[in-house]
């Protein structure tokens, strides 16, 4: 049986310490990058500023954003759909005090969490796009910056 296919765009959002911030929507049980379905017209990186803004107040500029590429998974919070996601991701500087006070949660998120790049690996509250696919990306990305 072939799997039902989500597109959504997203954002990794990472602090100076290099905390990725994740975010969980009411009524599930599995963090994730901020982001989701486009609107009709709507190109993958105008989807993730607006998402972003949606849900946790933050206000980025598309300029802002390095884009990852696309990355697929089984959704996190649907059953038998997989998740395409065309994924972007922002590195706060060590001026971004201002920034992280603008963000809370909002729209459909429950909870904020910032979590390590260095613990995003498998586990029962983490979605697997993020820890299989995106956060390995981030860590070469990173790497081959240095």
């Amino acid at each position: 049986m072939s799997r039902q296919t989500i597109y959504v765009a997203a954002v990794v959002i990472m602090d100076p310490t290099r905390r990725v911030l994740t975010v969980r929507k009411r009524g599930t049980a599995r963090f994730m990058q901020p982001g989701g379905k486009p609107e009709p017209g709507e190109s993958g990186v105008q989807t993730a500023v607006r998402e972003v803004a949606e849900e946790i107040g933050l206000q980025l500029r598309a300029e802002q954003l390095t884009a990852m590429g696309t990355f697929h998974a089984a959704a996190a919070n649907e059953a038998g759909f997989q998740v395409v996601c065309e994924n972007f991701m922002v590195t706060l500087d060590d001026d971004a005090g201002e920034v992280l006070s603008q963000i809370q949660p909002a729209a459909e998120i429950a909870e904020l969490r910032w979590v390590p790049l260095q613990q995003l690996h498998p586990s029962e509250d983490l979605a697997p796009l993020l820890t299989d696919e995106i956060a390995p990306a981030v860590r070469r990305l990173i790497t081959a910056s240095r």
